[in-house]
C-alpha cells in the first residue's frame, strides 16, 4: 500500500493533508472576482490562501503538519518531492530553494479555461480543405505577485533553465500591457508581469481577454451573468479553494466534433439528456478543527435525465444494521441500476426499436444470466457497502456487502455467474454460505481451485470476504447502537443519503500501519520493473520509516462524508477533523 497512490482512505487523508499543508500562509485576497471572468469560462480553480494564527492552530490538518515530531519526515518528504525526476540533466532544486518557492503559494491565484468562441469554431468547420489550425488551448493563469516579484522571476528563470529547447522570446504589447511571446516547438505561451499581477495564456485571444478583465477594461458579459454560475454560487466563495466547471451542452460538444460526426454526436448527447447536468462546483475550507470539502453536481434532477444514475437515498440502508463498535471504516453507496439501464438503453436504441423486442446485446445478457437483464437488475437494491475492522487496514479482513431484493433469484444468478468456481455451498438457517475460487474451477479432469473467497447470502444482503471467520459477525444484523461516533456523524446530514462514509483514526494501530506500509514499499521496490521505480519505492519506504506514528492520532480523529440528491442535483459534504 503506497499512500502516494491513494490505495486507502488513510493514505488519501495523510498525503492530502501533507500536500495541502505545504501552502502555509494567510488568507489572500482574490487576484480577480471570479464572477467577472469571461462568460466563456469552462472551468476555474481559485486558490485563496491558507489560514494563519488561531485558525491555523485549531485546524487538525495544519496542526499535524506543524508538529515538531513530523519535522524529520516532513523534510524527507519535501526532498523526495523536489528531486524525484529521473531526468538527471535538469538542474536540481535544493530543499531550501523548494521551501522558498513554496511560499509563492502564499498569494492567491486563478487557473481557468475559456471555450473557443463559437464563431471561430464555425469558421474552422467552414474552411474545409484549408490547412488545419492548431488545436485550441484556452488555459489561462492569473497570479497576485504582491511581495513575490523577485521570487517569481527567480522561479521562472529556473524553469526556463531546465528546458532542453531554447524558446524564442519576443516582446509585444497586448491590451496596452508590455508582454512576452514565448515560442516553442510545442506551442506558444504569452506572459505578462505588471503591477500586482502576472498573467499567462496559450491563445492570444484568451490572453487579451484576461488582461482586459484584470485591468477592469472588459465590457463583455461576465461569468457571473451566466445561469450555470448563478445556480452554483451557493457552493462557492470563501475557504481556501473553490472550483467551478460548467458542463458543456450537447450543441457545444457537437460543434467541437469532426463534421461527419456532428449530427450523430448531437443526437446521442440529446438522447442522454446531457443538458440536464449544468455544472460541478465546490469549495475547500477550514472550519475550526475541520478541513471540509463541500460541493455538488448541479442541474435538473427530474426523472428521465442523467441524475437517474444516482439513487434517491434511504434513511437507514440495510448495511447500517451491520455496523458494530468494532467498525473502524465504513462506506456505503446506492446506485439506481434500473435508472442507469434505462438511460443507456434509451440512448443507444434507435427510435421505434423498443417495440421490436430485446436488442442483440440484451439477448446475449439474458442467455448468460438465465433471465432478462432488467429482471436481473431488480434482484439487487443497488446498495454497495464495505466494512473494515482491522487496525492495520488489512485488505484480507475487509468485508463487502450488496443489498438484495430477491434471495432466490440472487442465489440463482450467483450460481449461474460463478459456475464451476463454487467449491462448496451449505445452508445455515435462512443464510446460504458459499466458498468460491477466484482462480481455477472444477472440470471433468478434477478440481483445480485456489485463492478462495467466502460469501454469505441472507434474505436482504450478500456479504463477501477473504476470511470465512469474518463472515460470522455479518450473518445477522449487529447491534449498530454500539457505533456511537459513526451514528452521531450520520445524524449531521439529511435524513435520506445515497452515500455515507466514516473512518475512526483513533482506532487505527498507527505503528502497525506504518510497518505494513514500509514492508509493502520494500516489496514493490524488489519487484519493480525499472530502476527509477525501484528507487522511488525505496525513497518512499525511507520516508515512511522516519515518521513517528504517534503524531497522527494526536491530531487526526475522524473522516466523515456523505452525498444526497434533491431537485437541484447531487450534493456532497466531507471533512477531516
Amino acid at each position: 500500500m503506497r499512500p502516494a497512490r491513494m490505495k486507502s482512505p488513510v493514505g488519501m487523508c495523510v498525503v492530502g493533508a501533507l500536500l495541502l499543508s505545504l501552502c502555509a500562509s494567510t488568507y489572500g485576497q482574490s487576484p480577480v472576482d471570479a464572477g467577472k471572468l469571461p462568460s466563456r469560462t469552462l472551468f476555474y480553480l481559485h486558490w485563496h490562501g491558507t489560514p494563519s494564527g488561531e485558525a491555523r492552530k485549531n485546524s487538525s490538518v495544519f496542526a499535524l503538519w506543524d508538529d515538531p515530531q513530523l519535522a524529520k519526515a516532513r523534510s524527507s518528504f519535501l526532498e523526495s518531492m523536489v528531486n524525484n525526476s529521473p531526468n538527471t540533466s535538469k538542474p536540481k532544486v535544493s530543499r531550501e530553494e523548494f521551501e522558498e518557492y513554496v511560499t509563492l503559494l502564499d498569494n492567491p491565484f486563478v487557473i481557468g479555461y475559456l471555450r473557443q468562441p463559437e464563431a471561430a469554431r464555425k469558421t474552422e468547420k467552414a474552411a474545409g480543405d484549408q490547412p488545419k489550425a492548431p488545436a485550441w488551448n484556452g488555459l489561462f493563469f492569473i497570479y497576485d505577485r504582491s511581495g513575490k516579484e523577485a521570487l517569481l522571476s527567480k522561479a521562472v528563470l529556473h524553469l526556463r533553465s531546465a528546458e532542453t529547447e531554447i524558446p524564442k522570446l519576443t516582446e509585444i504589447t497586448v491590451a496596452g500591457v508590455p508582454s512576452l511571446k514565448v515560442e516553442r516547438k510545442g506551442g506558444i505561451t504569452y506572459w505578462a508581469e505588471f503591477g500586482k499581477y502576472a498573467v499567462s495564456a496559450n491563445e492570444m485571444a484568451v490572453f487579451e481577454e484576461i488582461l482586459n478583465v484584470v485591468n477592469g477594461k472588459s465590457s463583455a458579459e461576465g461569468l457571473g451573468q451566466t445561469a450555470a454560475y448563478r445556480e452554483a454560487q451557493a457552493q462557492l466563495g470563501g475557504g481556501i479553494l473553490e472550483f467551478f466547471l460548467e458542463v458543456p451542452n450537447a450543441e457545444q460538444i457537437a460543434m467541437s466534433a469532426p463534421d461527419k460526426s456532428t449530427a450523430q454526436l448531437r443526437a446521442l448527447l440529446s438522447t442522454l439528456k446531457l443538458d440536464s447536468v449544468h455544472s460541478v462546483a465546490g469549495r475547500v475550507s477550514v472550519e475550526g478543527t475541520r478541513t471540509r470539502v463541500v460541493g455538488a453536481v448541479l442541474g435538473d434532477a427530474a426523472p428521465g435525465g442523467l441524475f437517474d444514475m444516482w439513487g434517491d437515498g434511504q434513511m437507514k440502508p440495510a448495511s447500517m444494521d451491520y455496523v458494530t463498535g468494532d467498525t473502524i471504516y465504513f462506506g456505503e453507496s446506492q446506485f439506481n441500476l434500473l435508472g442507469i439501464y434505462g438511460v443507456l438503453k434509451h440512448a443507444f436504441t434507435s427510435p421505434g426499436a423498443e417495440k421490436s423486442g430485446p436488442s442483440p446485446l440484451e439477448q446475449m445478457a439474458e442467455t448468460r444470466l438465465g433471465m432478462p437483464l432488467e429482471e436481473a437488475l431488480r434482484v439487487v437494491t443497488g446498495e454497495v457497502a464495505w466494512f473494515q475492522t482491522s487496525p492495520v487496514m488489512d485488505d484480507k479482513q475487509k468485508v463487502y456487502l450488496i443489498g438484495i431484493n430477491d434471495k432466490a433469484n440472487a442465489l440463482k444468478l450467483t450460481r449461474t455467474l460463478m459456475g464451476d468456481r463454487i467449491a462448496s455451498e451449505r445452508a445455515e438457517g435462512d443464510t446460504t454460505l458459499l466458498k468460491v475460487s477466484l482462480q481455477g474451477g472444477q472440470g471433468k479432469a478434477g478440481v483445480a481451485q485456489w485463492n478462495f473467497y467466502h460469501l454469505a447470502m441472507t434474505p436482504k444482503v450478500l456479504v463477501g470476504t477473504y476470511r470465512s471467520e469474518s463472515l460470522q459477525s455479518y450473518m445477522k444484523p449487529g447491534p449498530g447502537s454500539e457505533a456511537k461516533g459513526l451514528l452521531a456523524a450520520r445524524e449531521q446530514f439529511p435524513e435520506k443519503l445515497n452515500g455515507f462514509s466514516y473512518l475512526d483514526f483513533q482506532k487505527l494501530d498507527w505503528a502497525g500501519l506504518q510497518k505494513k506500509w514500509v514492508e509493502d514499499a520494500n516489496k514493490e521496490a524488489e519487484t519493480a520493473t525499472s530502476t527509477e521505480g525501484a528507487a522511488s519505492d525505496k525513497k518512499r519506504a525511507e520516508w515512511l520509516s522516519q515518521v513517528d506514528p504517534q503524531v497522527f492520532p494526536r491530531h487526526l480523529h475522524t473522516m466523515t462524508g456523505a452525498s444526497w440528491k434533491d431537485a437541484k442535483g447531487v450534493h456532497f459534504d466531507e471533512w477531516v477533523e
